[in-house]
């Protein structure tokens, strides 16, 4: 590894150190830069200032990788026996849906191979560097550390930079922390441990210049800066496997066995106890393997999961990652970014303080809707006014509207107070046009103020001086403050205005002073003179307010049992204001980034589970409490919309990234992206997954047992000695026919009631709970019992062999049909107008099975094909007795359990019946 000038001795960051020390360690010179040649004998010991391109797979390679998995292993043996069987169709859908997964996962890591790129991206083309002591345009590839580089207004960094000068300098470092204000920077030395945030002598590669001139030292290039580390962690992340997944790859492994062990068992049992001939024993008993595995499985929770994708599209969730539809049902912790997920990301100017009371504006955001008014409702006196004209003064923003939506050109903040004095009568343009700008002082974190000149309406004589900035320093420069009758006192109480600070402050919210004086005479520029003896004109408060919306989602998160975190990069109290607001906690405990630094990885997860907020957080420590927070079992969705987010998307078991704001970085890193990039649209999200989950659960269901009653009953047959009661032809025409419609239907159920009155599942949770067991059982052992009574039914009005199995065979459709009435309300009774008509995808399911059952009872080519004969109407109308008594049988079963108490999920459903509206 060939020595960087970057590394100092003690190994003390740049932020840490004095530009002149860094200049020093770098081996440059601050007014001339590197001489050409240096530079280019250092790009070839630092490589170039480029993002590395992720390892790249061919198409052949992601497209062979699909098959190496449980899942499309159970697949392809399914088909491979539906093929040896000859049954061509079962094998041919099979292979299809097989086929249309793997084209489907390829693409999708064709996307995800996507977020190196999205990062690389944010590096600008050029920048303009000091070589040989001249300015030069040069590829951003080409900077290497010791580089001398020029930044300005609109400029994105190139390379993180220690600044040597900075002029009213503000960089916009959102993608990076995760804050909703520009970032001041200056040259100031900070901790070495400071978060990044507050690194006023840095500059980062991919953040953008919002205001201001600055020149910075190039200290890390190309996977040393920031964005760097961040895509090096994103290149480490394993992706998980879903929790639906996990269970189906080990429900299937168990299922090919238990089905393996079984068939040899009954073969031999077949052949050696039971004398049938090996051949006649093994289509019977590949037939009854093809009955109990259910192959039509995947491509049902496939649709399922699909069905599910287009919900959750019409609620604003774009699944880039279809079994993310699935986990986001399972979803117990939400760890959401502030910042334009839980907020509006708009400031927002909400209080106000003269020296005679307290304001309020209503309103969020920077549409300029609502007011500015005293307790009881009084309209704003000259004060307030006054107060509000020098937000508007001293101002360099701009305010748009497009389509109804407002947005701010400049600095948030003075976005705030442009909306501010349309709220409080003013009109910015007469304000602007009676007082004429004649001098400026920019603002710089140096002197931490900005001052503007302006001329006082003819026939005044004079002019009016406006400052605005930190209040302290504003105080500092104060001898009076203004009264509401536009009048200033004798005397400035400065311990109470520290107060009326100090509390504005506490509550979250970022604090500006504003100040004024009138010049008797027109100066031609301000002077150091004119800044002093001014009159206070008070004090206004922003925050980015919560999303209304996002309020009534929390709580509903929380209802189901889900708890929900906040990690930004904000400041704490700023956080905690938030939370308490949004109704994280009553009160809410704020973890921050160094309180994560200072907690080992075993203890991480009970801060982790204790806190409600992380604030000044690093993309590490996202990372690192996402990480706690899994390895305590819960099923985490991570939201952002920040390169700094990526990281811990990725690692997230559902990462959900923001559509509008968010950088294309959050986006390829995460399965979901919402489109409305709105908090409330994750809680609707998780409604809907578990929908799905519900769904694909009424699957299984509805699936094994009815396999299992044909297992049961054809092997209680062999046991007994009896006839068997099915062919094995027949068998695979039942599978056949009833999987690709009964079964298929019950992937469009509507939600059941109290969907979110659930805690959610635990992410080791079973796919079969104990009470789909206990259904299994019976429902098997009920099926075989009724396919026996309808064999010696048969017998009795001697109906002939193939007479009776034809009866069977239709029998056991119509009793396939009354439990796929009960099934569909696992949580409360079928027995209602809505459970009993269906959903239409339900009639023409069974619709199709009655005229499909028709066609193989009475028409003479399927007769031929699956020795069946014709019934007549009194035998016939068996079947659908018996479908009925089924349905009610387990309908007074499912009652009874719920009276006895004995399966915690048949106690979860709520006060409505199936037919109320789910949220």
């Amino acid at each position: 590894m060939p020595d960087q000038p970057t590394a100092a001795p003690d190994l003390v960051p740049p932020h840490a150190l004095p530009p002149s020390r860094v200049v020093e360690l770098q081996r440059t010179d601050a007014r001339h830069g590197l001489e050409d040649a240096e530079a280019a004998r250092r790009l070839q010991e630092h490589g170039p200032n480029t993002l590395p391109e992720p390892p790249r797979h061919s198409w052949l390679q992601r497209f062979g990788a699909q098959f190496a998995n449980a899942l499309i292993g159970f697949l392809l043996a399914s088909a491979a026996l539906a093929a040896v069987l000859g049954h061509w169709v079962d094998a041919t859908v099979i292979l299809g849906v097989v086929l249309i997964n793997a084209l489907v996962g390829v693409a999708q890591e064709g996307k995800a191979e996507a977020a190196m790129s999205a990062l690389r991206d944010l590096l600008t083309p050029h920048a303009r560097v000091l070589r040989s002591g001249a300015p030069q345009v040069a590829d951003v590839a080409a900077l290497v550390p010791g580089d001398v580089v020029l930044i300005e207004a609109g400029d994105r960094v190139p390379a993180d930079l220690r600044l040597l000068q900075a002029h009213a300098l503000r960089i916009d470092e959102a993608l990076l922390t995760g804050e909703s204000v520009v970032a001041e920077k200056s040259t100031a030395t900070v901790a070495a441990d400071a978060p990044l945030g507050d690194r006023a002598g840095m500059a980062y590669s991919g953040t953008l210049v919002a205001a201001g001139t600055g020149r910075g030292v190039v200290v890390a290039t190309g996977v040393h800066t920031e964005i760097g580390r961040i895509s090096a962690m994103l290149g480490a992340i394993e992706p998980l496997t879903t929790p639906l997944l996990r269970q189906i790859n080990r429900f299937g492994r168990q299922l090919a066995i238990i089905a393996l062990v079984a068939s040899v068992l009954l073969f031999a049992f077949a052949v050696l106890v039971r004398g049938l001939h090996w051949l006649d024993a093994l289509m019977t008993v590949v037939a009854l393997a093809v009955g109990f595995i259910p192959e039509g499985l995947p491509a049902v929770i496939t649709i399922t999961l699909a069905i599910g994708v287009q919900r959750m599209a019409a609620r604003h969730a774009i699944v880039r990652q279809l079994p993310a539809v699935e986990t986001l049902g399972a979803t117990s912790v939400i760890c959401s970014d502030k910042t334009g997920t839980l907020t509006r990301n708009e400031m927002t100017c909400q209080r106000l303080v003269t020296a005679c009371g307290k304001a309020v504006a209503s309103g969020t955001g920077y549409a300029p809707l609502g007011r500015v008014e005293l307790p009881g409702s009084s309209p704003p006196g000259p004060d307030l006014l006054q107060l509000a004209r020098a937000g508007l003064l001293c101002n360099d923003a701009a305010l748009t509207e497009s389509g109804g939506h407002w947005q701010v050109h400049g600095d948030p903040m003075e976005g705030a107070l442009l909306a501010l004095a349309l709220k409080a009568g003013l009109n910015p343009q007469a304000e602007h046009d009676r007082h004429p700008r004649l001098d400026t002082i920019p603002f710089d974190a140096a002197h931490r103020f900005m001052a503007t000149l302006h001329a006082l309406p003819a026939p005044q004589e004079g002019a009016l001086l406006v400052v605005k900035g930190a209040p302290e320093q504003v105080l500092a420069m104060c001898a009076n403050a203004l009264l509401d009758d536009g009048r200033a006192t004798g005397l400035l109480d400065e311990p109470a205005w520290h107060e009326r600070i100090a509390h504005i402050a506490a509550d979250g919210q970022r604090v500006l002073g504003f100040a004024f004086k009138l010049l008797p005479e027109r100066p031609e520029r301000i002077e150091a003179a004119h800044l002093k003896g001014l009159t206070l004109a008070g004090l206004i408060g922003f925050i980015d307010p919560p999303r209304p919306e996002a309020i009534a989602a929390v709580a509903d998160a929380r209802s189901a049992g889900i708890a929900v975190k906040m990690i930004t990069g904000d400041h704490g109290a700023t956080a905690r204001a938030i939370a308490a607001q949004l109704g994280l906690a009553r009160d809410p405990v704020v973890a921050t980034g160094a309180d994560v630094d200072a907690t080992s990885d075993e203890a991480l997860p009970a801060l982790a589970g204790r806190a409600q907020v992380f604030a000044r957080t690093s993309p590490e420590h996202k990372l690192r409490v996402v990480r706690a927070l899994q390895s305590q079992g819960a099923v985490v969705a991570m939201t952002g919309d920040g390169v700094n987010d990526a990281p811990s998307l990725k690692q997230a078991d559902v990462g959900v990234a923001m559509g509008h704001k968010g950088t294309e970085a959050a986006k390829e890193a995460a399965q979901v992206v919402l489109s409305d990039d709105n908090f409330a649209s994750i809680v609707a999200a998780v409604h809907e997954g578990r929908v799905v989950y519900d769904n694909i659960r009424k699957v299984l269901a509805w699936t094994l047992p009815t396999n299992g009653g044909e297992v049961v009953a054809v092997v209680a047959a062999l046991v007994l000695g009896l006839t068997l009661p099915l062919t094995p032809a027949q068998i695979l025409w039942i599978n056949m026919i009833t999987a690709t419609t009964l079964g298929l239907v019950l992937a469009f159920e509507p939600p059941e009631a109290g969907v979110m009155r659930r805690p959610p599942r635990p992410a080791d949770a079973p796919l079969l709970s104990p009470f789909m067991l206990w259904r299994i059982v019976l429902v098997s052992v009920l099926f075989a019992l009724a396919i026996h009574a309808v064999m010696l039914w048969g017998e009795r009005r001697g109906l002939g062999l193939e007479a009776t199995r034809t009866l069977v065979v239709n029998a056991f459709c119509a009793l396939e049909i009354g439990y796929l009435f009960s099934v569909r309300y696992l949580h409360a009774t079928s027995i209602t107008w809505q459970g009993t008509r269906g959903t239409p995808a339900v009639l023409y399911a069974v619709l199709a099975v009655l005229v499909l059952q028709l066609a193989f009872t009475y028409t003479p080519w399927m007769q031929t094909l699956f020795a069946t004969r014709p019934l007549g109407l009194a035998d016939l109308l068996v079947a659908p007795a018996l479908g009925a008594l089924a349905m009610l049988l387990l309908e007074g079963e499912k009652a009874l359990l719920r009276r006895l108490g004995w399966f915690d999920e048949l106690r979860l459903a709520g006060p409505e019946g199936p037919g109320a509206r789910a949220p």
